[in-house]
């Protein structure tokens, strides 16, 4: 059996190497790892952030293939995990998509190329989590935490029942590095709209949404994650 990680901020991101630190710490590698023949990165070659579960049909799709266990992808974050399933390897069973740079709150996992890889996987009745991490300005995310965080997350989530058609999005706050250990808290995706406001400049609109300024009804992912806790949902198709 095989866990595809992937993302949406390109191969080369902190984000995904964080990821793949978290599944080969003690806690995970002995209790979930054995379990398991191999991780394998199959991760856009480029940025996609933002880019929804936009798929490449037009033209063909080139793979760098960098190592055993390491393929650059020249297309999407659904495109990997579809190449993944359907040409990398057969035995797929999780597809871990992140730790994106950049909260994937609420209506952001219609946008988010990170929720979209494994609503990708989903369709096809494998199961997958979405790991982003909320940056909170001015601070810089810190991936040694931030991978220590989602060990513990993978390490729950991978003993639940998740019924078919269904992942988890999993967005880890931004806290001081002195701050305590975060709670995990189950909860449900925010439905309120993003800030939307432009400055207007003649023809050109320039985008001045505050993320940090968005609605978070009490109890949703956004009002958690703000909070100062790991916000975790459950999405279905």
């Amino acid at each position: 059996m095989t866990i595809i990680l992937t993302n949406d901020d390109g191969i080369d991101a902190p984000g995904i190497w964080a990821l793949n630190q978290a599944i080969n710490a003690p806690d995970f590698s002995t209790q979930i790892l054995p379990e398991f023949r191999q991780s394998i990165i199959v991760a856009p070659k480029a940025h996609f952030s933002g880019c929804g579960h936009q798929i490449t049909t037009h033209r063909p799709i080139g793979i760098e293939h960098r190592s055993d266990n390491e393929y650059a992808v020249d297309g999407t974050p659904a495109d990997c995990t579809r190449i993944a399933i359907k040409s990398i390897t057969d035995d797929v069973k999780w597809v871990l998509s992140g730790i994106n740079a950049g909260g994937n709150l609420g209506v952001d996992v219609y946008t988010s190329g990170t929720v979209a890889a494994v609503r990708e996987a989903a369709m096809h009745g494998i199961r997958g989590i979405a790991i982003s991490h909320w940056i909170k300005k001015p601070l810089a995310i810190d991936w040694n935490i931030a991978a220590r965080w989602t060990t513990r997350v993978l390490v729950d989530l991978f003993s639940r029942p998740l019924p078919p058609g269904s992942f988890w999005n999993v967005n880890l706050p931004h806290l001081e590095s002195d701050t305590a250990e975060p709670e995990m808290v189950f909860c449900k995706p925010s439905l309120d709209p993003l800030p939307v406001r432009y400055r207007v400049d003649g023809k050109l609109h320039y985008y001045e949404g505050e993320y940090s300024k968005r609605d978070r009804a009490p109890g949703t992912d956004v009002d958690i994650c703000f909070s100062g806790k790991i916000a975790i949902t459950a999405l279905k198709l």
